[in-house]
């Protein structure tokens, strides 16, 4: 008859947790060195994106301008002509109400180049403005490629080192959580996720739960160094073991890390 697996011993499960909240921790190390790189990455992105798209509708816009500007001088050009075909026919006008009549289509036409010539004045305008405008854009977008190109390279080099360990660190954080009890996977993870710097198992230093102020009962430091239940610190919440389970899983998962 095959043996029955023995359970695991508290002491055990207190090692599994230490052990998985050594490798969470060198995680989140990893991911400080990256801290808010990426997120400048992408905030740098969007902006040259949208600088290059500003300096292409002011380019577009220049162009509709300019061919603004060429329809009102083809205008003048056409109203030029009709004053000189109607300076022409008043010089022939057989009554008054005909010489009349062609000298307000001549005023019209006069008016109709006044306007246009206005017009070509306002569009140059705008367009020496816009041109300001680009010349800012351009200058402003050459800034920021650059600096997003330094921080690609910055973030480029970072991931470099650290992506390989972080894969694998990620694939020794799924092993150890599938060796133990879900139930305290599930307590573990939810402690990581409300307290300071993600640390829900912690060493006792000096008397108290590490990162913390509150002294431990030296009855409750007892049966913690004893071992035989797990016991979680009343103020923090955080599961707690003794300085000596601590430093010998540390210098076990120095190995470890060394090694990836």
């Amino acid at each position: 008859m095959a043996k029955k697996k023995a359970e695991a011993t508290v002491e055990d499960k207190l090692r599994a947790l230490y052990d998985l909240q050594l490798i969470d921790s060198r995680v989140d190390e990893i991911r400080n060195v990256r801290g808010e790189l990426p997120l400048e990455v992408e905030d740098l992105e969007d902006e040259v994106s949208g600088l290059k798209t500003r300096m292409d509708k002011l380019k577009t816009d220049v162009e509709t301008i300019n061919f603004e500007i060429g329809a009102k001088k083809n205008l003048i050009d056409e109203a030029k002509a009709l004053i000189k075909k109607y300076t022409e026919q008043q010089k022939n006008v057989r009554n008054s109400r005909e010489f009349n009549s062609i000298s307000k289509e001549l005023e019209f036409q006069e008016l109709e180049i006044q306007l246009a010539e206005k017009n070509i004045k306002e569009f140059k305008a705008q367009i020496e403005q816009k041109k300001e405008v680009i010349s800012e854009t351009k200058e402003r977008l050459s800034e920021r490629e650059k600096h997003l190109k330094h921080k690609k390279s910055e973030l480029n080099d970072i991931l470099a080192e650290t992506e390989k360990e972080e894969k694998a660190l990620l694939s020794q954080s799924e092993k150890y959580q599938k060796a133990i009890d879900e139930r305290l996977v599930k307590a573990y993870t939810r402690i990581r996720g409300n307290v300071k710097n993600g640390l829900a198992v912690v060493a006792i230093e000096r008397g108290a739960s590490g990162g913390s102020f509150f002294t431990i009962p030296p009855q409750v430091q007892v049966e913690i160094a004893a071992r035989k239940k797990i016991i979680t610190d009343e103020h923090s919440g955080r599961i707690l073991i003794d300085p000596v389970l601590a430093e010998e899983e540390q210098a076990k998962m120095h190995k470890m890390f060394a090694k990836i």
